[in-house]
């Protein structure tokens, strides 16, 4: 019988954990996200299109784990796609797609490299994953008028760090919101997530 990872994916863990957690999980990911009806990606490459004039500009997957994102982000018209993650085994699942240019394992306190105004972080931050202040790292890496697009579900938005971290950005005027959407995230599991696109000052 497979083992089932979902029950126990939004448990704090330290770097090591997480990146232990995802290697082992890595060859039936995608099997049993999809079994429960995973709409994230879509939603976040959908909700990233509507904020972008111009999809050719290279876009930053961070934490991209098998490549669904970049998946969902070349069927919304991207062009140049980069990937990191912790998981080498997360990777090698995301290589075999060949849709990003690069890809790249990564340590949990990695800042993204210069050189790109799109980041992508879906579900990459919150309860189970990267700490909250994972966010104030991707804001930082962004140039003015960069955007960044993620994610926060169910048990993340139910920490109010989570949304206190991003009202801090919002708040004294260092970023700007453009889209804010609460759906579908684990259909099947009862879990939605909100998506955000945010703009960089």
């Amino acid at each position: 019988m497979t083992q089932k990872f979902l029950d126990t994916s939004y448990t704090e863990r330290d770097a090591a954990a997480v990146r232990a957690f995802y290697n082992d999980w890595a060859g039936s990911y995608e099997a049993e996200i999809s079994e429960n009806g995973y709409a994230t990606p879509a939603r976040c490459a959908a909700a990233l299109a509507e904020c972008v004039e111009d999809t050719s500009q290279p876009l930053l997957d961070f934490g991209c784990g098998t490549g669904l994102g970049g998946l969902a982000f070349k069927s919304a018209g991207f062009e140049t796609i980069d990937g990191v993650d912790l998981s080498e085994a997360m990777l090698e699942q995301a290589r075999a797609k060949g849709i990003y240019r690069n890809l790249e394992q990564i340590e949990a306190d990695s800042t993204p490299r210069d050189g790109y105004a799109l980041i992508a972080a879906i579900g990459v931050i919150g309860i189970g994953a990267g700490p909250i202040t994972l966010l104030d790292t991707l804001m930082h890496a962004l140039p003015s008028g960069g955007k960044l697009v993620f994610t926060f579900n169910d048990q993340s938005l139910a920490d109010p760090d989570s949304t206190g971290r991003l009202n801090e950005w919002l708040d004294c005027g260092a970023a700007r919101l453009l889209f804010s959407e609460h759906g579908a995230h684990l259909p099947a599991r009862d879990i939605e997530s909100t998506v955000y696109v945010v703009e960089k000052a």
